[in-house]
């Protein structure tokens, strides 16, 4: 049974959403692109790329062929809605994670504690926190194999996890509405990559990723200016 979560954000007018939604998909289309680029500029296929792929791998063997672990994609969910209470200055009143489902009652909420489980991978987040803390204290080199095979595994629970939920009803996204929903989820997720990727390709710097994602922004616009006879 697929789990299911709730945290509701008291949305707002429905078809105000819809339209920032429309406003913010242009953005989301832009950012994906510079993450493509960013990707093909990889100076370190070999030791990126490639146990990050075959990480990837591992897991769908894993998820493909044995019982999903629900129980602890929920606590990961859960605890996602929780630390980004925690970040916009909410508290934990309780919380719940079962294989069927979970749910955390939260002091404050918004769309981004709504969504954040969808959009933040959580376990990726961790692992790569707990590689840079041993590789401080222990005095370690740059992320190497086995850092970035875990890293694949990580992010790939996340992805097969969550598209394995979303077959199923989640009031997370009703309360926010889909459309508003997906386009801040893929916003989001790839406003992450920008700031991650750059790290990890070892070619390329935040801000220029960012910078690139505003000029793609910039470019799609146009077009869909001069699709709509708004430009010459």
């Amino acid at each position: 049974m697929a789990a299911k979560s709730q945290v509701r954000s008291g949305s707002g007018w429905r078809p105000l959403r819809w339209l920032l939604a429309l406003l913010l998909a242009p953005i989301a289309l832009g950012g994906s692109w510079a993450v493509v680029d960013v990707i093909r500029l990889t100076g370190r296929v070999v030791d990126v790329w490639v146990p990050m792929a075959a990480g990837g791998a591992i897991w769908m063997v894993v998820f493909l062929s044995l019982p999903k672990p629900m129980w602890l994609y929920v606590v990961g969910h859960e605890l996602t809605h929780a630390l980004w209470a925690l970040l916009f200055g909410g508290r934990i009143k309780a919380f719940k994670a079962t294989r069927q489902g979970g749910h955390v009652v939260l002091t404050k909420s918004n769309a981004l504690i709504v969504l954040a489980p969808y959009f933040f991978p959580l376990y990726a987040a961790l692992w790569t926190a707990g590689y840079l803390i041993l590789a401080w204290f222990l005095g370690w080199g740059g992320p190497g194999f086995w850092f970035h095979l875990g890293l694949g595994v990580a992010y790939t629970f996340h992805v097969t996890l969550t598209a394995s939920i979303l077959r199923t009803r989640q009031p997370d996204l009703e309360g926010e509405g889909w459309l508003f929903s997906t386009v801040m989820i893929w916003l989001v997720h790839v406003l992450i990559l920008l700031l991650v990727l750059p790290w990890l390709s070892g070619r390329v710097a935040p801000v220029t990723a960012l910078l690139w994602a505003g000029d793609r922004t910039l470019r799609i616009i146009a077009q869909l200016a001069r699709w709509m006879g708004w430009a010459g």
